[in-house]
C-alpha cells in the first residue's frame, strides 16, 4: 500500500486539501470527486489512492466549496460559475506541483469536470477516465438524485445513511461501509461553509458539452459505468460514447454509482491498465 500524505495547498487564488500518494512516480493521476452532501476527496479516492499510488503519482483534491478545500467569497449563480472555479482551481494546482500533464479519473460530477478540462486545456492531460459521468442531455433526474439533492431540506444522520445506500447495488453487503461514510459525510456536510456551498451547488442543473465540443475532444477516453447505477443511470455513459471519438466502456453487472468502491481491485486494476495503455 502506498503511503498518503495530506496538506492543505495554497495558490494564487484557492486554497485546496490535497491527498497525494505516490509522489515521486514519473506519471501523474489526477482524481476528481462527485458531488453529494458532505462528499469530500478521501471518501471517493481511498482505496484508489492506496493502490495506484505504488506506481503513479496520485493526486485527489477536495473540489472548491468541498470537504477541506475554501469557499468562494461570493457563490457562483449557476453551475458553469461553479465549473469554471473548479477548472481554475485544477490548473493552478498543477501548476502549483509543477505538473505539465496528467491523466484523469472522474466520478459523476468530476466526470464533468474533467471534460471541460479537455475542452480548456486538452494539452494538459493524457488518458481520461469518465466513472459514472451525468450531466448529458439524457440524464434524467433518478428519485434517488432528487432525495441527494433535497439532503438540507431535513437533514440527519439516518437520512444520510439511506442515501448513501441508494448509492450501491448492494446496501445490505456494504453496510459497515456506508455506516462509517454516513457519519462522517454527515459532520461534513453540517458545517456552516460546506451548507451554504453544497446548496448552491445542488441548486444549480448540468451545462450539457455540445455535441459539437464532444466530437473534438481527441484525448483516449475510457467510460466506467455499474449496470445499476439508480443515480446517473448506465444510459449517460451511452450517450458520450455515441459522440467522442477516442472512447472504450466498461459495464459492471451488479453494480452501482460507486465503482470504485463494489469493485475496488478490478477497478484499480482497469485504470492502471488503461494509463498504461495495455488496453
Amino acid at each position: 500500500m502506498a503511503n498518503i500524505t495530506q496538506q492543505l495547498v495554497k495558490t494564487d487564488n484557492f486554497e485546496t486539501f490535497v491527498n497525494r500518494s505516490g509522489e515521486g512516480n514519473s506519471e501523474t493521476i489526477l482524481f476528481l470527486h462527485g458531488s453529494g452532501p458532505g462528499v469530500f476527496a478521501w471518501a471517493n479516492w481511498r482505496y484508489a489512492l492506496n493502490t495506484c499510488g505504488e506506481t503513479y503519482d496520485c493526486i485527489a483534491p477536495d473540489l472548491l466549496g468541498f470537504g477541506q478545500s475554501g469557499h468562494p467569497e461570493e457563490l457562483p449563480k449557476n453551475r458553469q460559475g461553479w465549473t469554471n472555479l473548479w477548472v481554475n482551481q485544477l490548473i493552478e494546482l498543477l501548476d502549483r506541483y509543477g505538473i505539465q500533464k496528467a491523466h484523469v479519473v472522474g466520478n459523476s460530477l468530476g466526470c464533468s469536470i474533467a471534460l471541460e478540462l479537455l475542452l480548456e486545456y486538452p494539452e494538459r492531460f493524457g488518458r481520461v477516465v469518465l466513472m459514472g459521468p451525468g450531466g448529458t442531455p439524457n440524464t434524467k433526474l433518478s428519485p434517488e438524485l432528487a432525495r441527494a439533492k433535497g439532503f438540507y431540506d431535513n437533514p440527519s444522520e439516518k437520512k444520510m445513511r439511506q442515501i448513501m445506500g441508494w448509492f450501491v447495488y448492494d446496501a445490505e453487503k456494504l453496510a459497515p461501509e456506508i455506516d462509517a461514510l454516513a457519519a462522517t459525510r454527515y459532520e461534513t456536510a453540517m458545517r456552516p461553509e460546506i451548507h451554504l456551498s453544497n446548496e448552491s451547488i445542488f441548486a444549480t442543473a448540468a451545462v450539457p458539452v455540445p455535441v459539437t465540443a464532444l466530437k473534438r475532444i481527441q484525448n483516449p477516453i475510457l467510460l466506467v459505468h455499474g449496470r445499476d447505477d439508480m443515480v446517473c443511470s448506465v444510459e449517460s455513459s451511452y450517450y458520450l460514447l455515441s459522440h467522442l471519438q477516442n472512447v472504450q466502456l466498461h459495464v459492471y453487472g451488479k453494480c452501482g454509482h460507486w465503482t470504485q468502491i463494489e469493485n475496488q481491485e478490478s477497478f484499480n486494476n482497469l485504470i492502471q491498465n488503461y494509463f498504461s495503455s495495455s488496453i
